[in-house]
Parts: structure tokens; sequence; C-alpha cells
């Protein structure tokens, strides 16, 4: 028997019971007035006991794995929040298999939602030219005039290109394909990020096999750098030698954009151009 607040009797068990659940709580000590040395002695004994069956309940807790199949409570969770099941999307890291055929691979990138450039854009701008053209002609992103068409290269710049293609005999209605690291415009017409570039250009590298070109001409400093590989270098140090892209000659230049804020590159631009012209005339 133990003393009540009131200086009454009650029975050990019902003592140890408390002290158990305040041995469970983490409660600190517990004052009792008026209890004789023999009383306190018994619930020290409790006490005790109640400690040590709190402790062994404690440890075969953790040891005990968790029931397959049994949801955990909230405070049992170790492992931080879980996936959502309604997000079957996959996450930018994840591999992407991609199709052979172009119309497919165009089917895909244009359902791609893949980083948050899905979100606000209007159209996903592809390509445009034949898909077994004898150049591709690779650009940085879609500007406003491209997101609003689905097109690449349809504004001032993009028609400059067409002019300056044509003094070599080229053009996008029979040998050229046009196509952009990024196939949706970021938003203010910003430069690529580093993680869309790598979410986006997978689908870069499945077109430059899908239409296996003679050659490859990278306009402005984001697909030079990443079809180079030297992420580093300027413009000015990659232009005026031929690089190689999976085997496939690459001649590097400025973007036609820069030539029209920079009339003096357009020179430049020229020189490039018969670089190209060599290496497609295999001289």
């Amino acid at each position: 028997m133990s003393e009540d607040a009131g200086g009454g009797r009650r029975p050990v068990s019902e003592g140890a019971r408390l002290l158990r659940q305040r041995a469970e709580m983490g409660a600190g000590e517990l004052f009792l007035d008026g209890m004789t040395r023999e009383r306190a002695l018994e619930l020290a004994k409790a006490a005790r006991a109640a400690r040590s069956e709190a402790a062994r309940a404690s440890a075969g807790a953790e040891a005990t794995p968790w029931p397959s199949g049994a949801r955990r409570p909230r405070d049992a969770a170790r492992s931080g929040p879980a996936r959502s099941t309604e997000d079957s999307s996959p996450p930018p890291s994840a591999p992407l298999r991609l199709p052979d055929s172009h119309e497919e691979l165009r089917a895909v990138a244009s359902a791609c939602a893949r980083c948050r450039l899905a979100e606000s854009r209007t159209h996903v701008v592809f390509s445009d030219g034949p898909p077994d053209a004898r150049l591709i002609v690779v650009g940085e992103a879609p500007g406003a005039n491209e997101d609003r068409t689905g097109l690449p290269f349809v504004g001032a710049a993009g028609k400059f290109l067409d002019l300056l293609l044509a003094t070599v005999g080229l053009s996008r209605e029979e040998s050229v394909y046009i196509c952009n690291v990024l196939k949706c415009r970021p938003p203010g017409n910003r430069n690529p990020l580093p993680d869309e570039i790598s979410t986006c250009s997978p689908f870069l590298e499945k077109q430059i096999e899908v239409v296996r070109p003679e050659a490859l001409l990278a306009v402005g400093s984001f697909s030079a750098q990443l079809l180079t590989g030297r992420e580093k270098a300027t413009l000015g140090k990659l232009r005026g030698e031929v690089h190689a892209y999976r085997g496939v000659p690459l001649v590097v230049t400025y973007h036609p954009a820069a030539l029209l804020r920079n009339p003096k590159w357009t020179r430049a631009f020229w020189d490039d151009l018969q670089l190209l012209r060599a290496v497609m005339d295999g001289h």
C-alpha cells in the first residue's frame, strides 16, 4: 500500500503504474509529503522496476522491424517524406528512353514535362527542315517568336541565318535541319540553366543520331560548349577550327542574333561558313 495526495492509503501496484507512466513520458522527480520510510522504499522499488520495464520496451521497439505492408505512424517514419503516388512523371535525372523514329521523337518531346520550362511554354520548338538533311544547325533556346509558332529561328535572326546559309548553297527547305539545345523558351529569354540543358540535351543527342548529318554548325556559346564538351571555353576560343561530335565534324560560330547586335562579327561568321562548306565538300 502507498499514500495518496491526501495522506490516505492506495495499493502499491497503482503507485507503480503511475510511476511507470511517468517514466515512459520522461517525467522528472516526484515529491510526496507525509510518507513513511517503509512506504517510500516500496515506491522506490516500484519506480526502478518501471524504469527497467520501459527501457526493455524501448529496446524491443527499436530491434523489431516494422511489419511488411503495415502503415508506419508519423512519429515512426525516419526516412523523410515519401514521393507522392500521384506524381508519375520521372525526375529530371531519370534515364530517358527515346524512340529511333523522328516523328515519334517529336511526339515525345512535345509532351515533355521534365523541367520547369514546361509550365510557361506555349509550344515545344522541336525542329525545322528535312530529317535527312546534310547539315544540322544547333542554336541555344527558342525566343518569343519561336515559342508562338513552334518553329526555330523564325524571327529576324532566323531570316538572317537563312540568308547567310544561302551564300554557301544551303537552305532549311532542302539541306539544313535546325534545332536548339532547349526545346522550350526560358522566361524573358534568359540564358539556359545548367539543369535545363542536362535535362533537355538527350533530345538533341537523339536528333543528331536520327538525322545523321554530314556536319554540325553550333551557333552561340551554349550549343558550342555542349557539343564540344568544353563548358568553360569562350566562343572566341572555340571557333576557327573543326571539332568533332561523336565522329561528326563540328564548326562553331556566333549566333545570328549576336550579328544583328554586332555587325562587325559578320565577317567572322562568313569565315566559319567557308570552313563548314570546305568540310562538307571534303576538302
